[in-house]
């Protein structure tokens, strides 16, 4: 999946979860932090907003590039690619070993 793409669905997901438009708090004498929905909404509305928020605070930081969707065939696990090098292809290493023991026994 392209960056594009990615800034597309996230955006998707802000317009169904940060509909309220997010805003600074300082309650409870916290530090200043983001609320993406009020306080006064549903549980579900407020992780929903927070969820789209903080994937959209994390595509503007990583420019769309570390995120990532499982390579192995029949898995759809996204993952977050913290490497130096940002070349994850699998969600775990048993994917990884998995998909290169099918490659090999497509080979054989």
């Amino acid at each position: 999946m392209d960056a594009r793409t990615r800034y597309d669905e996230v955006n998707a997901l802000l317009a169904l979860g940060a509909s309220k438009g997010v805003y600074l708090s300082t309650h409870d004498g916290l530090d200043p932090h983001l609320h993406f929905a009020p306080d006064s909404e549903y549980l579900l509305v407020r992780v929903r907003a927070v969820t789209a928020g903080g994937l959209a605070i994390f595509l503007t930081e990583s420019r769309g590039t570390r995120l990532g969707v499982c390579s192995r065939r029949g898995c759809e696990q996204v993952f977050v690619d913290v490497g130096r090098n940002a070349t994850r292809r699998y969600c775990s290493t048993r994917c990884g070993n998995d998909d290169a023991v099918d490659r090999y026994r497509q080979r054989c």
